[in-house]
């Protein structure tokens, strides 16, 4: 690539930051004729440089020499899809970082030689055309996915951690209100899911199993959002309906219930919590009345044990036929009462509760963390390099670097 390519490659980057030519030699220590003069092509870049201009500008220094690096670009994809994203600096920063910290996790496998991506299956149903096409496939999918994995009836917690299991970069970050999450399939890094992490615990983990779901079956796309404007959308509800019955298995909320001297029924019609709106929506797809009626405790115990929101739980009872219409109504007037219980015997576990902002994205990093240090280990990547990781992953250098030394001692 010549001087004058590498330096279009720049200005790109530095507008799509929004940043002035002044701000960008301030952050990097030159004077702005130095900008002016690399993004025209008459000055050469150090490699120091182009190091302070990548983290400056929020991308892995592999931007500046891909082909077609503005056209693959996946921040333009994004805030196309939702532009609400890049309106607040702290979500739009956030988004980014996780996303350069999936590119360099990509990076750090190729050195240590490792796959990217495993043998995700991909669950194939034509175009939903209603609801009830939408909640049935939507359940067949979760059904096939648990047995492919080998949950039986048991409860999915850590799903975030199952997540990146199956080869899929997983995170929560800052995003805008409306959104609960979102789903990136790109050349840059493979598969990413990323939600909310202003949600509760319980709806982040609803939110990680709806983008996985998408990843299942609608990853021949390059992006999705979830959001309270989408929500309504067939693929969206197909989404809430494999993310409901991946985490509460029907056969699993049964024989929670049966301990609670509850009936449980057959059931045609479903009821699907909505992760983006915090509603739901039905779908036609025998009924019998339970024995006793469900109460506040139950509708918690049934989300303290499935880790989900109060909500997401309520709804589900709906659509096993273990709650009237009447019955929801009754118990969703009863929700913050449902929340404190679960707050009151969960502590600080409990899924109504929201994560502390300094764990936010603690997984992604974790991962990336541990794949630098390996790559240091093995004498693949220098000193400077684990140096510059550990700003992108907000780790003390000094620290990480005694990290790293011991991991090489062993």
């Amino acid at each position: 690539m010549d001087l004058r390519e590498l330096g279009q490659r720049l200005r790109y980057a530095r507008e799509f930051r929004g940043l002035s030519q002044q701000a960008t030699a301030k952050a990097i220590g030159v004077t702005r004729t130095a900008i002016t003069q690399m993004e025209s092509g008459n000055r050469s870049v150090s490699t120091l440089e182009l190091s302070k201009l990548a983290e400056c500008y929020r991308r892995p220094i592999s931007f500046f020499f891909q082909e077609d690096a503005e056209e693959q670009d996946i921040f333009v994809a994004l805030y196309r899809a939702a532009p609400e994203i890049n309106v607040d600096p702290i979500v739009r920063d956030q988004v980014w970082e996780c996303l350069n910290l999936c590119q360099e996790g990509v990076s750090l496998k190729e050195i240590l030689g490792l796959e990217s991506r495993t043998g995700l299956p991909t669950y194939d149903f034509r175009t939903p055309r209603t609801k009830g096409d939408a909640i049935t496939q939507g359940n067949k999918a979760a059904i096939e996915e648990r047995r492919r994995l080998g949950l039986g009836e048991s409860p999915v917690h850590g799903i975030s951690e199952l997540i990146v299991s199956q080869g899929i970069w997983a995170s929560d970050a800052e995003l805008p209100g409306g959104v609960s999450g979102l789903f990136l399939n790109h050349i840059s890094f493979g598969l990413a899911i990323v939600v909310n992490t202003n949600h509760s615990r319980g709806r982040k983990q609803f939110s990680y199993a709806h983008e996985y779901a998408h990843a299942l079956m609608d990853r021949n796309g390059q992006l999705s959002v979830s959001s309270s404007g989408n929500s309504s959308e067939l693929v969206e509800v197909r989404a809430n309906a494999f993310a409901a019955s991946f985490l509460m298995p029907a056969d699993g909320v049964y024989e929670l219930l049966r301990n609670l001297d509850i009936k449980t029924p057959y059931h045609r019609v479903q009821t699907v919590y909505n992760t983006a709106s915090g509603g739901s929506y039905e779908g036609v797809i025998r009924t019998e009345s339970s024995s006793r009626t469900v109460s506040f405790k139950d509708v918690a115990k049934v989300a303290h044990r499935f880790g989900v929101s109060y909500q997401a739980a309520l709804f589900r009872l709906k659509s096993l036929r273990l709650l009237s219409e009447k019955e929801t109504d009754r118990q969703m007037a009863l929700e913050e009462s449902g929340k404190q219980f679960l707050n009151e015997l969960s502590d600080a576990d409990s899924v109504e509760r929201k994560d502390d902002i300094q764990r936010s994205g603690r997984e992604l990093r974790f991962e990336v963390a541990n794949l630098a240090i390996e790559a240091y280990r093995q004498e693949e990547i220098s000193q400077g390099r684990l140096l510059e990781l550990s700003k992108v992953l907000k780790i003390d250098g000094p620290r990480f670097l005694d990290f790293a030394a011991k991991a090489r001692g062993n």
